[in-house]
């Protein structure tokens, strides 16, 4: 279980990148971190978070995200009440339609996001092991046992291969609204 949430130094300093693609300059981040804008379930508004991209699937247009906070991130909650989200990455933008990935598939993509952040591995353990409030080792019953409390998202346009699987202008999380109120405010 996530232990708690990120103090306002940390959530600020997580907020900063979005103010690049504000001034059109989301390309100097390149594919490594999104900009997904969704809506409230409550209150309608749109929302913007900053997601490291942990994984890509570049036949089905797929770009794999964490919920570091756990099924209770208000990105991930809205994402299962409001479906309809807009992703921006590098200089693209699209509608994004999602789906959980299974834990076997999170599992793999948490492993191969591991072996190519070699270097990263002790800060990751550290950083990983504080949102769940237990060690994690980077072993594989670690990895499967992180991914159960933290799940794994992936977004990909709407008319993508996964769109075309049943899951565009509808959640594979929950069902819901599929469009963004008209005169939503950007939070």
């Amino acid at each position: 279980m996530v232990t708690r949430a990120p103090g306002p130094i940390v959530r600020g300093a997580l907020r900063a990148p979005a103010s690049l693609y504000d001034g059109h300059l989301g390309w100097i981040l390149g594919e490594r971190f999104l900009l997904l804008t969704h809506v409230g379930r409550r209150s309608g508004r749109r929302y913007r978070t900053m997601l490291e991209v942990i994984g890509r699937d570049d036949a089905r247009g797929e770009l794999m995200v964490m919920a570091g906070l756990g099924r209770s991130a208000q990105w991930y909650r809205n994402l299962k009440a409001s479906p309809a989200s807009e992703v921006a990455v590098g200089r693209r933008r699209f509608v994004s339609t999602h789906r959980e990935l299974e834990p076997h598939e999170a599992a793999a993509v948490l492993a191969r996001y591991e072996r190519r952040n070699r270097w990263l591995a002790p800060v990751l353990d550290r950083v990983l092991s504080a949102l769940v409030g237990w060690r994690y080792d980077g072993s594989e019953d670690a990895r499967r046992r992180l991914v159960a409390e933290l799940p794994v998202i992936a977004l990909a346009p709407v008319g993508s291969p996964l769109a075309s699987t049943g899951t565009a202008g509808r959640s594979s999380l929950a069902p819901g609204k599929t469009a963004y109120p008209a005169e939503s405010p950007v939070a």
